[in-house]
């Protein structure tokens, strides 16, 4: 019964398939079959290929997209890259300076120093009242202002920054040492010649100076503002911190030069003075110029007997000339030598004297402290080597009675 009906249904079926034939009028070509949308990613559905302009135009706006997108992403990619190069370059060269920061110090000292901007020196927790032997005035200043005017003065402003510290520290130092043990006068406390220190005030460095004023005065303002209130101390107390200008290669012991011995105050090798241009320096003087400063009787026609001792460093101890005895400081003096470090030679009716050095050669020499500025030693080195065994104190701990006064 099933089958019967199954037959009719299909005669039926390819009855009206036939009719539609006919029809379309398409002979022996079977019937495409229709697929529904949801369908049309199956095998039956024969996709067509999008034309090549629009493939084109997609390709185009694809590659601006990811150009926008990915330039900046390099761009920043290769900033970080050479920040953190940079970085290591830097780190590379602080670390091959650690052994020396003092160096980096200094630099930052001096390009502070050479600003535009005067630099003004720290406050002073006190006055000096200084005589000005040329009007015979007093002035009182600031000692810290004072301080500055006594570097200008005694030390040349092309020096190693280094070293003008060390000058600033030495010359605060005698300063406070001579106002609480030195002789008391009652209208001043220092004069401005080399009785005591040297000192300018702001109207002569500008004269001498012109144009480099305030170059010149900003670096000396430097030294002296980063060691403000800073002295030299020896258990406690202040030192007597001689200075000179160029030793003869070794400073001098104290009472080899003077009467009394100062534990501090000790010889020591000085070699970078050999390379200061007033090391070697020649005096000729007439027999009868010799005669009368040291204000004996000497014969011009005659070969003068002489006899020389020498100290540990090299300078003359004692020399008698035709039997007259002198200390090598006293015939140093009496005569103006440069140094007590001397040769004499007699030539017809002169005498010719050979200096090595520039000054008493007790203390510190600016040109050996200069020389360790150079060579990469800071201001503290430079005090702890001419001076043995001494502290660098401030001001207001030492003495704090001249502070508060």
């Amino acid at each position: 019964m099933h089958n019967q009906k199954y037959k009719r249904k299909n005669t039926a079926i390819h009855k009206k398939m036939k009719q539609l034939q006919q029809k379309k009028r398409i002979p022996n070509q079977p019937l495409q079959k229709i697929v529904p949308f949801s369908n049309r990613k199956s095998t039956y559905y024969n996709h067509q290929r999008p034309s090549p302009w629009k493939q084109m135009i997609i390709g185009v706006f694809a590659v601006l997209i990811i150009f926008i997108l990915a330039v900046p992403a390099i761009i920043v990619q290769i900033t970080k890259t050479d920040n953190q190069i940079s970085a290591g370059v830097e780190t590379v060269e602080t670390d091959e300076e650690n052994p020396d920061k003092e160096n980096e110090a200094e630099d930052t000292s001096e390009e502070a120093a050479a600003g535009d901007e005067a630099v003004e020196v720290g406050a002073s927790p006190f006055d000096v009242s200084v005589m000005r032997v040329s009007n015979e005035e007093v002035e009182n200043v600031p000692v810290e202002q004072y301080v500055a005017g006594v570097v200008s003065s005694e030390m040349p402003t092309e020096f190693e920054m280094e070293a003008l510290k060390a000058q600033a520290v030495a010359a605060r130092t005698f300063t406070v040492n001579f106002l609480l043990n030195g002789e008391k006068n009652g209208s001043y406390d220092l004069t401005d010649s080399t009785q005591h220190q040297v000192y300018k005030g702001e109207q002569e460095l500008q004269e001498q100076w012109g144009a480099e004023y305030q170059e010149k005065m900003n670096k000396i303002n430097q030294a002296v503002k980063e060691t403000e209130g800073q002295i030299i101390t020896y258990k406690k107390a202040p030192i007597t911190a001689s200075f000179f200008s160029t030793s003869n290669g070794y400073t001098e012991n104290s009472e080899d030069y003077w009467e009394s011995e100062v534990a501090y105050l000790r010889s020591v090798e000085s070699p970078w003075d050999k390379d200061a241009p007033e090391f070697t320096s020649q005096t000729t003087l007439s027999i009868a110029e010799v005669s009368e400063a040291l204000q004996i009787p000497l014969q011009d026609d005659k070969k003068i007997p002489m006899e020389v001792s020498h100290t540990d460093s090299g300078r003359v101890k004692e020399i008698t000339i035709a039997g007259n005895a002198f200390t090598g400081a006293e015939f140093r003096d009496k005569l103006g030598l440069r140094s007590s470090d001397f040769t004499i030679e007699q030539s017809d009716n002169h005498l010719i004297f050979t200096t090595q050095g520039y000054g008493h050669g007790v203390g510190m020499s600016q040109y050996g402290a200069n020389g360790m500025a150079a060579e990469g030693k800071n201001y503290e080195d430079i005090i702890h080597y001419y001076y043995t065994d001494v502290d660098i104190s401030q001001v207001s701990e030492i003495a704090p009675t001249l502070v508060s006064n």
